[in-house]
Parts: structure tokens; sequence; C-alpha cells
């Protein structure tokens, strides 16, 4: 198993306890579809340990009350950044469709 491949396993494990634990004391209050454990969990599958960790942190950062909302997938590939690995997160929010459904 690569180290990438472990790395993902772990974070697919801590979102789990986080869904089973915590969630469930905080409610369900996120403002995106789909949530951020969800999302968490398929960036963590698609994209290994690495950059899953970037998906789900910038994914987080976006995540408040005066942040993005609306539908917001893990993206279906990803540009190699090299040296500038925040870059695999996408910060801003501008990607975001805010309708539901079309």
């Amino acid at each position: 198993m690569s180290p990438d491949r472990f790395a993902a396993l772990i974070g697919i494990g801590l979102v789990q306890v986080y869904r089973y634990s915590l969630s469930s004391v905080l409610g369900r209050t996120c403002r995106h579809l789909p949530t951020c454990s969800e999302y968490a969990t398929e960036a963590f599958s698609r994209h290994g340990g690495w950059r899953g960790f970037w998906l789900t942190s910038s994914r987080l950062c976006r995540c408040h009350p005066w942040g993005s909302h609306g539908h917001d997938p893990v993206p279906l590939c990803l540009e190699p950044q090299g040296i500038f690995f925040w870059r695999y997160g996408r910060w801003r929010g501008d990607h975001i469709s805010h309708r539901f459904s079309d």
C-alpha cells in the first residue's frame, strides 16, 4: 500500500469518527451540497491523502456563516501543482453553483 493511499484511509477514518461522534452533537449545519464530511470522504477516495487533505481544508475554510454556499462537488481531476501544493484547494468558492438542481 502506498503512503498516499494509507494517508487517504486515515483521512477517511477521521471523517467517520467525526460523523458518528461530534457531528451528532453539533447538528447538521453544512451550507454546501454534498455536506463537508461527504465531500472529504470523496476527496480522499478520489485524489488520495495529500490532495484530499488540501481539498478538504479549503472546503472547511469556505464553510462558515459568511462563506460560500450551494452545490460544490469534488473535482473529477486535478492538474499537478508541483511545489505549490496549496493550489489543490479551491479557497475562494468562485466555482460554486448556487442552484441545487438544473
